[in-house]
C-alpha cells in the first residue's frame, strides 16, 4: 500500500435525493479526507421500481466483485428491512474476497428489526470488520451479534452551515408521516401558533391523509431539494421534529449547524445530542408538551437564543465534519488493518451463518 491511497467504497446512493443516508454520503464525497479517497457504489434506487432496483443491485454486485483486495474498504449503510439483505449481501461478498468491510447502522427501527429478524442481522453484521452505530441503543443491540470491541459509536456529521438573518419560521424537515409525528405537530401548532410566525413543513407527503390543509399559518411544501431545505434552515429560528422513532436524524444536526432552536423527541440518539441544554427534548406522541415548548420559544426570544447558541456550539464541538470525519477515516483505516489480519486467519463467522 506504500504510495497508494486507500479507497473507501460506500454502498448506497448519492445526489440531490431526499433521505438522511444519501446526505451522509454526499458529505463524504465533498470532504477532503487527507488519507483516503471516497467513492459511492450505487446499490439502491427508487424503492417503487422493483425491476430497476434488481438491475441496480446486480450492477453493484459486479462492481464489488471487481474491487481489488489491497487498499479497498467497502462500507454498507444499513437501516432495516431490504437494506440488510441487499447491502448485507454485498458486504458478505466483499468480505468473502478478503476486502475490508464496515457496517454503518442508520435505521430508526434497528432495535425492533433486530428483535424480529435476528438471523438476518447476524448474517449481515458478522461480515463486517467494524460496525458504526449512531446511538448507545444501537450499540447495545449490535453487541448481541458481533463483539463489542468491533463496534464504534460515531455520530452523523455534516459540513458547517452559513446561517442567514433569522425569520419567524418554524421548520419541519423530513418525510411527512405518522412516524415523524406530523399529526402531533399539527395539533400542537393549532394550540401554540403566534402572530407573525409560520410553520413550514418540507418533505414528501407519504401519509398525505394526515395533512390538514386548513391548518392556519402553515405551508406544506411537499418534496424539496436538500439545498432548498438547507436554505430554509438558514432563515428559520426554530426547527421541530416530533418523531416517534429515529436513529440520529440528519435534520437535527443540520438545524443545529444553522443556529436553530431545536425541538425534538426523546427517541434514538436525540437525547444524547440535545439533552444537555442544546435543545428541547420531549416525550414522543404527546401534543401538550410540544405545544407548550413551541409557545415558549416563539414568545421568549432570549430563551430561543440560548438554545440556538448552545446548539451551534455543540455542533461545532461534537458533530461538525471537522470533528467527526477524522474519527471515521481512522475507523476505515482500522478496518483495512483488520482485513489484512483476517486474510491471514479467516474469521469463521464471515463464512458461516450462526
Amino acid at each position: 500500500m506504500t504510495g497508494v491511497r486507500p479507497v473507501v467504497h460506500h454502498l448506497g446512493r448519492a445526489g440531490d435525493i431526499a433521505g438522511g443516508m444519501t446526505q451522509v454520503l454526499n458529505g463524504y464525497l465533498e470532504w477532503p479526507f487527507p488519507r483516503v479517497d471516497v467513492a459511492v457504489i450505487t446499490s439502491r434506487g427508487d424503492p417503487h421500481d422493483i425491476r430497476a432496483g434488481v438491475r441496480r443491485a446486480a450492477s453493484a454486485a459486479g462492481r464489488v466483485l471487481q474491487l481489488p483486495r489491497s487498499g479497498t474498504v467497502v462500507v454498507a449503510h444499513l437501516s432495516e428491512r431490504g437494506s440488510f439483505l441487499r447491502e448485507g449481501s454485498l458486504l458478505r461478498a466483499a468480505a468473502a474476497r478478503g476486502v475490508a468491510t464496515v457496517a454503518h447502522l442508520h435505521g430508526s427501527s434497528f432495535a425492533s428489526f433486530a428483535e424480529a429478524r435476528p438471523r438476518l442481522v447476524r448474517w449481515a453484521l458478522s461480515a463486517a470488520d467494524r460496525v458504526v452505530s449512531l446511538s448507545e441503543e444501537s450499540s447495545r443491540v449490535a453487541a448481541r451479534f458481533v463483539p463489542a470491541d468491533r463496534i464504534s459509536l460515531i455520530p452523523n456529521a455534516i459540513p458547517s452551515g452559513a446561517p442567514a438573518t433569522k425569520e419567524r419560521l418554524v421548520v419541519f424537515g423530513g418525510v411527512v408521516t405518522h412516524r415523524k409525528g406530523i399529526d402531533v405537530l399539527q395539533a400542537a401548532w393549532d394550540a401554540a401558533r403566534q402572530p407573525g410566525w409560520e410553520l413550514v413543513v418540507a418533505g414528501p407527503p407519504v401519509d398525505g391523509h394526515l395533512i390538514r390543509p386548513d391548518l392556519r399559518q402553515a405551508r406544506f411544501l411537499g418534496a424539496v431539494s436538500h439545498a432548498e431545505l438547507m436554505a430554509l434552515l438558514d432563515r428559520s429560528a426554530i426547527a421541530v421534529l416530533p418523531s416517534r422513532e429515529e436513529a440520529m436524524p440528519m435534520f437535527i444536526l443540520e438545524a443545529m449547524a444553522r443556529r436553530n432552536c431545536v425541538i425534538a423527541t426523546r427517541v434514538g440518539g436525540i437525547a444524547a445530542v440535545l439533552g444537555g441544554g442544546e435543545g428541547i427534548v420531549l416525550p414522543p406522541g404527546e401534543v401538550e408538551p410540544l405545544a407548550a415548548a413551541l409557545g415558549n420559544v416563539m414568545t421568549d426570544g432570549a430563551a430561543r437564543g440560548r438554545y440556538a447558541d448552545a446548539a451551534a456550539s455543540a455542533f461545532a464541538d461534537r458533530f461538525s465534519a471537522e470533528t467527526v470525519f477524522p474519527m471515521l477515516e481512522e475507523l476505515w483505516l482500522t478496518a483495512l488493518e483488520d482485513a489484512n489480519t483476517r486474510r491471514a486467519v479467516p474469521r469463521r463467522s464471515q463464512v458461516a451463518l450462526d
